[in-house]
């Protein structure tokens, strides 16, 4: 049963807000590190696998087997990792995060931090045996209930995962948040290729968006803060350079009107001390900045660092996939999806969809459509999203949704017709 259509914001003049970090922020370094990890588990143990590597206690290589529950803390000159994984595979977990770190491009000491001198610390462990009895081995199964082999796979956490759609962009993404990611996309791109020498790796954007009857209509605000080198004192030549380099070639894709925006850029003046020296960073603190900018409800579970047989992962990515689904196919202009979970069961406690009164159709007959279409089985989820490949640091900057990158799969509209289907024949 679906919940009451929550009223919508039509017909009055609203301000939203959502901001978004470059991959040298400290939090954003620990995402990519811990996810870095994550696909190198998942290729090595594929590569054993193809080989017919058996452990010598008998255990055969097997990518399906992998688990991984990784955090990654940094600070002044120390990367610190932890968590817990099963793998048949020896990782060198210190040369995958000193390779991490160079690539986002802290790689002198004068930046504050440095790939070949900072200590890496190694504190995984094995995963648990009585969560991965769970996992292995479904509720259902064990109770010798089903033996579909796509419930055999239970959920690897309990809780609840949202997945949000909207048209309002080409991308189905909320308008404030896609241009936020896409501004620190950008503040990268010009840092790495050398059109703006002087940018170090951390910085941060924002934008505001005043909304007209539920429809984006103008930015209002934009904030840029850069690291910067020492030798940059005069903010105006930084502010000239954001706009010219960063924030025009982002609004000028999307069509509404940012000239008259309030426009900040390092607006307490100089960033010269920025990563992990400025500030520590820890996976998993930026999951409004993984996801919709604050637009959506979110379930509170991060992604990195986490295969994908913990729900909190694949379950939001299989919602986006069916909240962007909903949207292409002209159901609704707005779509949020509810899955919820119990550990080791291996079918979704609730799936709840709510258009927020934009519905083409009632709520509940998108809800029935959705359920008939889309197995939300964690199984049946691994499968169609194809999730076991080491796709993963590629997720861990600039979103996890609203990029059409080959690899994310959760973002093909590939079940419009589906869908359209099984609402006309529910009459």
């Amino acid at each position: 049963m679906s919940q009451p259509d929550r009223s919508t914001s039509a017909g009055r003049s609203y301000l939203f807000t959502s901001e978004s970090v470059t991959e040298g922020h400290p939090d954003k370094i620990c995402d990519q590190v811990s996810d870095a990890i994550l696909d190198a588990l998942l290729a090595k143990e594929a590569e054993l696998q193809a080989a017919g590597y058996v452990s010598p206690s008998g255990v055969p290589a097997n990518v399906d087997n992998v688990r991984c529950a990784c955090e990654t803390f940094v600070t002044t000159g120390t990367v610190i990792i932890a968590g817990e994984i099963r793998t048949e595979a020896y990782l060198d977990v210190q040369t995958i995060a000193r390779d991490v770190i160079r690539r986002i491009g802290y790689t002198r000491a004068k930046f504050g931090f440095d790939a070949d001198t900072c200590g890496v610390l190694n504190l995984i462990h094995e995963q648990s045996p009585d969560i991965a009895a769970g996992v292995d081995e479904s509720f259902d199964a064990q109770a010798g209930r089903t033996t579909d082999p796509l419930d055999l796979v239970g959920a690897g956490d309990q809780g609840m995962m949202f997945g949000y759609a909207t048209d309002e962009t080409d991308v189905y993404m909320p308008m404030p948040h896609y241009l936020a990611s896409r501004m620190a996309e950008r503040l990268t791109e010009v840092r790495k290729n050398g059109q703006v020498p002087y940018l170090r790796p951390d910085g941060k954007t924002q934008v505001t968006v005043r909304y007209e009857d539920d429809r984006p209509v103008e930015v209002t605000a934009i904030v840029v803060s850069t690291q910067h080198d020492a030798s940059i004192e005069d903010m105006n030549v930084i502010k000239a350079d954001m706009v010219d380099y960063v924030i025009a070639p982002v609004m000028d894709t999307v069509g509404i009107e940012w000239h008259d925006a309030e426009i900040y850029v390092n607006p307490t003046g100089r960033f010269v001390v920025g990563g992990p020296m400025g500030d520590t960073g820890l996976t998993g603190r930026k999951i409004i900045v993984d996801t919709y900018g604050g637009m959506g409800r979110h379930g509170g579970g991060c992604f990195s660092g986490k295969d994908c047989t913990k729900v909190d992962r694949s379950a939001a990515y299989a919602a986006r996939w069916v909240a962007k689904n909903v949207v292409a196919a002209g159901l609704a202009h707005r779509c949020e999806i509810e899955l919820a979970y119990a550990i080791g069961v291996s079918h979704p406690l609730s799936v709840m969809v709510d258009t927020f009164g934009t519905g083409a159709v009632p709520d509940e007959k998108i809800e029935k459509a959705v359920e008939k279409v889309f197995d939300l089985r964690p199984g049946a989820i691994i499968r169609d999203l194809d999730l076991r490949r080491p796709i993963y640091e590629k997720t861990a900057a600039y979103g996890h949704f609203g990029r059409e990158l080959p690899e994310f799969t959760w973002e093909r509209a590939d079940r419009v017709d589906e869908l359209r289907a099984a609402v006309a024949a529910l009459g």
